[in-house]
């Protein structure tokens, strides 16, 4: 294993435009965007401890070393938390090191955000985005060199194994950048063939369900995101609907298959440089997760995301929550040569208490500069 010099890598963040919640389904399609906002993450070498942690997010490092249990705090004490993310990338990579007979080095591992505002998270993907950017950085610094599809693969193993459920998608808009269709791959499937097979194995066996592939961006359409000032956990929602008896239900049926000839249709209006078409289903993608937040009571649309959709329809655009809800980020899709009507959705949303953020989309090449 060849270890070199400091190595920084960075991963965006993402906006779900349609396919929310059914998209945790593996199999089915959901589209997403990469913003230009991101995580980056520099890996260098560490002395006194296995595991040296900095991010611009806490006041301090945190130095960790190996125990029998996995990574622990020097005086014994589990990791901190708020490093999840940081640490199952770690551990992942040691993984697959472990299995071609190398082992991770000591590393420094310094986190800066760009995902969150004043260190509260704003619901772009943080927490996707940092454990892209450390699988890449991590692995770099140890002299692998790692395909999107193996980086993509090492992540959502990461993940995994702290949120079965996770969908992996800002995962996959991470990787690929630009606008994506993505699919999830079966977690438990997954997750099973590393325990019985390791790492490397894993990575090179079909993942059922998975598919990702890039699609063309929107010709004539301006993307505006607010935040309502919210900071929504998506776990803390999307796991809910298996108390509600939802999963394998006939309304969870009937749900997929409207979500799933929604993205279908939107794709279809990408691929065709038809934006009239790809408005239209943005608002059926809002009346989709309306109707769910209607027969399970989630809380997907509160005061501020509605506000945030109504007042892009009131200019002529469509708008809906990106992602599980509750709060973080909506976004809408305008007319990018209405400038008046763009200066007055941010004036509205300011006034309804939302704030405007300046977000654009990054291609996959800006994304892994």
């Amino acid at each position: 294993m060849t270890v070199g010099p400091a190595v920084s890598r960075r991963a965006p963040g993402k906006l779900f435009v349609a396919g929310e919640y059914a998209v945790m389904e593996p199999g089915h399609p959901a589209i997403l965007v990469a913003v230009d906002r991101h995580v980056t993450v520099t890996v260098s070498a560490a002395e006194g401890a296995d595991v040296v942690i900095a991010s611009d997010l806490r006041p301090a490092e945190v130095r960790l070393r190996r125990q029998a249990g996995g990574l622990a705090a020097e005086d014994g004490t589990p990791a901190p938390g708020g490093l999840a993310h940081v640490l199952s990338a770690i551990d992942v990579v040691g993984a697959l090191l472990a299995e071609r007979g190398a082992a991770l080095p000591p590393v420094h591992v310094s986190v800066g955000s760009r995902l969150h505002h004043d260190g509260t998270k704003l619901g772009l993907g943080s927490s996707g985005a940092v454990t892209v950017a450390t699988v890449d950085a991590v692995a770099a610094y140890c002299g692998l060199d790692l395909s999107p599809g193996t980086r993509f693969r090492l992540a959502m193993l990461a993940t995994a194994r702290l949120e079965a459920g996770a969908s992996g998608g800002d995962l996959a808009a991470g990787v690929w950048g630009g606008w994506i269709e993505y699919r999830a791959p079966d977690r438990s499937a997954v997750l099973d063939l590393a325990r019985r097979r390791g790492v490397e194995e894993t990575l090179r066996a079909p993942w059922p369900g998975f598919e990702v592939r890039p699609l063309p961006p929107s010709r004539g359409l301006a993307l505006e995101v607010a935040w309502t000032g919210r900071p929504v956990r998506t776990a803390s929602l999307t796991g809910r609907l298996g108390r509600h008896g939802w999963r394998g239900s006939t309304s969870q049926r009937r749900f997929l298959a409207r979500s799933d000839g929604c993205v279908g249709t939107a794709v279809r209006a990408l691929e065709q440089g038809d934006d009239r078409a790809l408005l239209r289903q943005v608002r059926d993608a809002r009346r989709l997760l309306a109707g769910l937040d209607d027969e399970t009571g989630l809380g997907i649309f509160t005061t501020g995301l509605t506000a945030l959709c109504d007042a892009a329809e009131a200019v002529g655009g469509a708008a809906k929550p990106s992602g599980a809800g509750g709060g973080d980020c909506g976004i809408a899709l305008l007319d990018a040569t209405a400038g008046a009507e763009i200066s007055l959705l941010r004036e509205k949303w300011t006034a309804a208490g939302l704030l405007p953020v300046p977000i654009a989309i990054t291609s996959t090449k800006e994304s892994t500069q």
